[in-house]
């Protein structure tokens, strides 16, 4: 899946961006007071995708 796909659906589900790191984009879903880092590759894998979905405790994208 795309990154920019990920942050998309992450913004519509009410997380918001908060720093980037060295390697990583950090997001904060502030409903569940959870937060993800994100990885800055253009492709990232559908397995980490749903992880970091479980972790900000959001829905998961569909057809990942």
């Amino acid at each position: 899946m795309k990154r920019v796909d990920l942050i998309r659906h992450l913004a519509k589900e009410g997380c918001i961006f908060v720093r980037e790191g060295a390697n990583h984009s950090v997001f904060f879903n502030p409903i569940m007071r959870r937060s993800s880092t994100i990885p800055r590759h253009n492709e990232i894998d559908k397995f980490l995708a749903r992880k970091i979905c479980r972790d900000l405790g959001i829905v998961e994208i569909k057809g990942s």
